[in-house]
Formats: C-alpha cells, sequence, structure tokens
C-alpha cells in the first residue's frame, strides 16, 4: 500500500498494521455472517421447521437492514469518522448474533437478523473511507481488492468450517461464539487505528441534498445500469442459495456441498486479489477503462448463468466456482465510484451504492426463496431442478437489459491509456 500525500510520515508497514487489517478483520467479520446461512440452512430448517420463503426472508434480512442503513451510516463516516462509528456498530452486531442464538422461531430470528445486518452496514464503506484518507487514488483498485478477498476469507470460514464447527457445537452456541469475535474488530479499530486527518472530516452533518447528487451523476447512473444486477445476484445467490441448488439439483450431501462452497469462496479471493490488478494492468496495455472491463465480465458472468438455466447437473459443481469467480467483477463498482469522487464525499458516495446493491440484494435473494417456494419439495425438504431453473432464468432476465445497453453504446472501445472512470 502506498500512502497519500495527506500523511507522509506513516510508513507503509504501520499504515497495513493499523488501518488496512483492523478495518479488513471488520469486513472479514461481515462476510461470515453474510454467508453463513448457506451452510446453516438444512440445520435453521430441521430446527425451527422453516419455509423456503422464510428461509429467503430471514437470511435476506440482513440486506435490507444493511441497506436501509447506509444513507445514515454514509453520513455519520464522512462526520464522525470510521473509528467512532464503527466501534457502535460493530457493537449493535454482537447483539444481534447474541438475539439469534437466542431466538425460537422465525420473529425473533428475523429481528436479530436485521440487527446484525445492521451492526455490519459501515464494514466495507468505514474500510473504504479509512482507506481514501491514506492511499494515493491510482492505487484504489488494487487495494480495494485486497479488502474484498479478506471479505472472500470471511465467505470461505462460513462454508467448511462451520460445517465442521457444528460436528461440535449447535448453532445457538455458534453464534455466541461469532459474538464474541465481533467485538474484536471494534477494539482494535477504535483503540490501534490513528485519527483520521482533520481537513477530510466535515464540521457538521451533510445535507440530504448533497446524497441525491451523487445519484445525479451520469457517471454513477452508467456505472450501476451495467454492475448493480449482477452484483445482486452475486451477493444474493451466493450467501444462501447456491447451497441449496447443489443439495436439491445437484444431489450432493451436506459435506460435500459445504466443501465444494469452500472451494466457491476461495475462487472469490482469488478473484478479488486479481480483479484490481487486472484492471490497473488494462488500463496501462490497452488504455481500457474500468467499465470497460466490467463490462467484459458481466458478459462472461451472465454466460455462466445459462449454463445453470440449462440444468446440466455434471457441470453444477463447476458452475458454482465459475459463479463467485465471475461475480467478483462487480466489486469494480466501487473502484469506479470512489475515483469520482472527493475525499469528504467517499463516505456518502460509496453508501450511496451499498445502499442500491444490498436492497437489489434482498430483492434477489427473498425473490429466490419465493420462486423455489412455488414449487413443492419432498420429504426430505428438496425441491425440483425446475424451480431452481426458472429462479435463475429470472435473476439472468435482470441482468440483460443494462448489458445489452452498455453494448449498443459500445464503451468497451479502448479509451486513451490512463483513463479512468
Amino acid at each position: 500500500m502506498e500512502s497519500s500525500n495527506t500523511e507522509g510520515r506513516v510508513s507503509t508497514a504501520a499504515l497495513y498494521a493499523t488501518v488496512f487489517l483492523p478495518f479488513a478483520f471488520g469486513h472479514y467479520v461481515s462476510f461470515v455472517f453474510r454467508s453463513i446461512n448457506a451452510v446453516l440452512a438444512p440445520y435453521l430448517v430441521a430446527s425451527l421447521q422453516l419455509s423456503a420463503a422464510q428461509l429467503g426472508l430471514l437470511s435476506s434480512a440482513y440486506f435490507v437492514s444493511f441497506g436501509l442503513a447506509q444513507l445514515p451510516v454514509g453520513l455519520a463516516l464522512d462526520r464522525y469518522g470510521p473509528r467512532r462509528v464503527q466501534l457502535v456498530l460493530l457493537g449493535i452486531a454482537a447483539l444481534g448474533s447474541l438475539l439469534f442464538a437466542a431466538g425460537d422461531g422465525f420473529g425473533a430470528l428475523f429481528v436479530a437478523r436485521v440487527l446484525t445486518g445492521l451492526g455490519l452496514s459501515a464494514c466495507f464503506m468505514g474500510s473504504i473511507k479509512a482507506l481514501s484518507y491514506w492511499v494515493a487514488p491510482a492505487r484504489l483498485p488494487s487495494i480495494h481488492g485486497y479488502l474484498l478477498a479478506v471479505g472472500g476469507l470471511g465467505a470461505m470460514s462460513a462454508t467448511l468450517p462451520v460445517e465442521i464447527a457444528l460436528q461440535y457445537l449447535n448453532w445457538r452456541t455458534l453464534f455466541v461464539v461469532l459474538a464474541g469475535i465481533t467485538l474484536v474488530p471494534a477494539l482494535v479499530i477504535y483503540f490501534v487505528t490513528p485519527q483520521e486527518p482533520l481537513a477530510h472530516r466535515v464540521t457538521r452533518w451533510p445535507s440530504v441534498r448533497s446524497l441525491f447528487e451523487v445519484y445525479r451523476d451520469p457517471a454513477f447512473r452508467r456505472t450501476i445500469s451495467l454492475l448493480l444486477p449482477a452484483h445482486a445476484v452475486a451477493f444474493g445467490l451466493q450467501g444462501l442459495w447456491m447451497g441449496q441448488w447443489l443439495q436439491d439439483a445437484g444431489g450432493l450431501n451436506a459435506h460435500d456441498t459445504a466443501a465444494l462452497l469452500f472451494i466457491g469462496m476461495a475462487a472469490i479471493v482469488a478473484g478479488s486479489l486479481s480483479i484490481g490488478n487486472l484492471t490497473e494492468w488494462a488500463g496501462r496495455r490497452f488504455g481500457m477503462k474500468p467499465l470497460d472491463v466490467a463490462g467484459v465480465g458481466v458478459g462472461i458472468f451472465i454466460g455462466v448463468q445459462v449454463l445453470a438455466v440449462l440444468n446440466i447437473v455434471p457441470l453444477i459443481p463447476v458452475i458454482t466456482v465459475a459463479f463467485t469467480l465471475i461475480g467478483t467483477i462487480a466489486g469494480l463498482e466501487y473502484t469506479i465510484v470512489a475515483q469520482s469522487v472527493p475525499p469528504a464525499l467517499t463516505g456518502r458516495a460509496a453508501t450511496c451504492l451499498n445502499l442500491l446493491i444490498f436492497f437489489s440484494a434482498f430483492v434477489v435473494q427473498s425473490g429466490f426463496g419465493f420462486i423455489v417456494g412455488a414449487w413443492h419439495p419432498d420429504a426430505a425438504h428438496h425441491y425440483p431442478a425446475v424451480a431452481f431453473q426458472t429462479a435463475f432464468g429470472v435473476a439472468l432476465a435482470l441482468q440483460l437489459p443494462g448489458f445489452v445497453r452498455w453494448l449498443l453504446r459500445r464503451e468497451w472501445r479502448p479509451a486513451k491509456a490512463g483513463a479512468t472512470s
């Protein structure tokens, strides 16, 4: 990581130790909670007799509360800085985890999941805000890629390791342990991370009008037109329905499903580590803008989903890994937005984007459950393959308009080397 001119006296090693790693650990925790229901679903269904629609709503409650929190969180990050904001919110997330452990029905678990999503709502945006103080803009694609990779490690931890842990702990005890882990980054960030430069903090609450300025920006709208649907599908399905699909349509057992999800989440790490460097290389070598790279990636991602709709059973494990690997292209949204706004606005701009992403992920994850739930499960709670084919087809249709619009605008044509946006 190379420091910006904001604080030249802080070494690169110190930035990693006191800024990147503490915030990245918070982002890691958020991905554990986001993805854990993909493995936990059979245990919740067996324990509480949840339907597919309830399961989808319960898991996606994280997304809706996360999304609702984004605008006030963005304002708070710009006003108070990420250190203080994270201390409060991660404490709320720990409380949500404890309440989830104690929940005895769908309603109680839903409320706990909402609290958890609220408490983790600043993990990624707070990281972006903190890194924007110290990292030169040209280095943001790769640094954001590293941050996304840490999130991928969290998603990996929510797969096979959780399945193994559940052989020794029940799911309620597991959430008590997670509550304790959630408090670790909160305390480290507050006591170890240096104070942000005062010049990059606003002295009073920004106006709501400043949020609408972000949404009116043409570059912002072009970015979300192409990447938002793909981002929502990647987030919404990775965290729950990929595991159910592997068992119901692919015929895998719980352990093999967890192992394959673990490999898939490892692909997220690999993709996140690669995409930022690939984008920087494509800009230097071919003059491609980040949006050019994103468009090519979305096209490949759509192709993977076409294979899912076709339901070629022997390819389902490969499709699962490809889905998670190629889906990381959607993370370029954050880089494109971060490069287009001044430092004092990064918190609000990033959270405006996150608001759209997580509300869309809520719609995708819960909507997928309602579509699958239109079919009756068998005695083992497995749904027919056609239910998943239909749901994947609807998800695919959501992504096509933005992709086609990008193709028609021919935005894939290389720009001059060094161009960004």
